[in-house]
């Protein structure tokens, strides 16, 4: 460590990333808003643009979102270590939650209370999905290739049951491709 400013962020990269881990319920895409909120907005470590490529690049990558945003992040602010330190922060939460949970519950599971927080919970979840995708959605859709390459990536998993992976290689390709075309264009 080389001060204690190196220190400070590295206690803020796994306090930040620990309550993220706390209060992210339905998975890694309902992170999403809270992410965007916190890194883009309240602590500014990434624009909008950062944001919505580490969103990317963590769908893009084997793994559970939730840890891959972390370890970009964390990455991204302080190299390695941060990548660690936000990782380990985003999990514990998790981890010390699924334990307490698979053990009790058995004992629970007939419980109204408990089906009725479990119904709230799926629910706004989901909520938090679609918040996501509208927000992230508005800087991503920006010219006619964005809403192409979308729309036909939505068509090919919903209606046509095409493999997740297969609609990432494919899209990224064609984004490689629009841009090599885009810029042999402007050279002109």
């Amino acid at each position: 460590m080389k001060n204690k400013k190196d220190l400070n962020i590295y206690i803020d990269l796994f306090i930040t990333f620990f309550k993220l881990g706390l209060f992210t319920i339905g998975g890694g895409m309902a992170m999403i808003p809270i992410l965007e909120d916190i890194v883009v907005r309240k602590k500014k470590w990434l624009t909008l643009d950062e944001a919505t490529d580490c969103i990317a690049i963590s769908q893009s990558l084997p793994g559970v979102i939730a840890i891959n945003m972390a370890t970009y992040v964390g990455r991204f602010k302080k190299g390695l270590r941060g990548s660690i330190v936000a990782t380990i922060g985003v999990i514990i939460p998790s981890f010390i939650a699924i334990i307490l949970i698979a053990t009790i519950l058995s004992d629970i599971r007939d419980n109204t209370y408990v089906n009725g927080a479990f119904i709230g919970l799926k629910a706004a979840a989901v909520g938090m999905i679609i918040w996501a995708v509208i927000k992230i959605g508005k800087g991503i859709f920006n010219d006619v290739m964005s809403w192409i390459i979308g729309i036909a990536s939505f068509v090919a998993i919903w209606i046509f049951n095409v493999n997740v992976i297969y609609v990432v290689i494919t899209t990224s390709l064609i984004g490689v491709a629009y841009i090599k075309i885009s810029e042999r264009g402007k050279v002109k």
